[in-house]
């Protein structure tokens, strides 16, 4: 017999299962995969547990935004574009579900090089080895002509690209977001962290150039932003850090300028790795003024085209 006293549990209190909550239901199952199946009857067939009821949930709200006119924003970090899902938000943009897009400078650069040359994302590790990571002449003479225009003529960063894009007639101009923002009348805002992108490192990089032209379009974000309150959704995929960051100092702005009226949209936050600022800025501070907040982890080149489906196919019910 053991020297140390044991908890005498004859005496707890039981209840009956029936009087008890419980969080799984076997109604809120899945349904089991049938051949032929469409994708809208998929959609029915996931669990209504935890991320399942959510791909539609977000699907819903982007069609109820954009049916009261409130907008529907995403921000988007470099590895997005470099999935592949470009095709997918253009399309979504044209069938007027997105409002405006802001991104950082990665994106900038990657979605630039698609339309011009059909091909991005170097091999970082050779090019430090040979010490020609993030040379590429075509890429910085492009981006940098455009900043130091955007500042000159008094436009914003992403206008201007998309512009001078749009200008240039490059083969894969209907694969880039940047061009085809420009030319559907979309606002897409680029928000440059000086030191973060390879154009930066080029004899030709204008630092009071890249300011102003940046700061520039933190302000029409900011404006797009406004029009989220009361309904819109504001959409979070691939940036860790600086968008994150961006959407909290705009949000701070739209609070000071309209209090608690600024309230009330939906903050969404995708990833395939959930990070601190993105679930803070992007769901718990949306959350804490009055909005809802959801986090999905998952790849990129398999959610947004799911979501990019889901949302069609709610606004195809009417």
């Amino acid at each position: 017999m053991s020297r140390y006293p044991e908890f005498d549990n004859t005496q707890i209190r039981t209840q009956p299962i029936s009087q008890r909550a419980s969080k799984v239901r076997v109604e809120d199952f899945a349904l089991p995969p049938t051949p032929g199946r469409s994708f809208r009857d998929w959609l029915q067939t996931l669990p209504n547990i935890l991320a399942g009821p959510r791909m539609l949930e977000i699907a819903r709200a982007v069609v109820q935004a954009r049916t009261r006119n409130r907008a529907v924003i995403a921000s988007l970090g470099g590895h997005v574009v470099k999935t592949g899902v470009s095709p997918v938000l253009i399309n979504l943009m044209e069938a007027g579900f997105l409002t405006a897009i802001a991104v950082n400078g990665a994106v900038a650069v990657h979605d630039l090089e698609i339309a011009l040359f059909g091909k991005t994302s170097e091999d970082v590790v050779a090019g430090l080895r040979s010490g020609t990571f993030g040379m590429a002449k075509e890429t910085a003479t492009f981006y940098n002509e455009s900043v130091r225009r955007a500042a000159r003529e008094g436009l914003g960063l992403g206008e201007t690209l998309g512009l001078a894009l749009l200008e240039q007639r490059p083969p894969y101009a209907h694969v880039s977001l940047l061009a085809a923002a420009y030319k559907a009348g979309v606002p897409v805002t680029v928000h440059v962290a000086i030191g973060t992108d390879i154009v930066h490192m080029h004899p030709d990089a204008d630092g009071a150039a890249f300011g102003e032209a940046s700061l520039r379009d933190f302000r029409i974000l900011t404006a797009q932003m406004e029009h989220l309150s009361g309904g819109g959704v504001l959409l979070n995929i691939g940036s860790a850090v600086v968008l994150p960051e961006v959407l909290l100092k705009a949000i701070s702005l739209l609070r000071n300028r309209h209090g608690d009226a600024f309230t009330d949209f939906l903050g969404v936050n995708f990833d395939f790795i959930q990070q601190y600022r993105s679930n803070q800025q992007v769901v718990s501070r949306v959350e804490s003024i009055g909005g809802r907040g959801i986090a999905l982890t998952g790849h990129h080149e398999i959610l947004i085209p799911l979501l990019g489906q889901a949302i069609l196919d709610v606004a195809a019910e009417g």
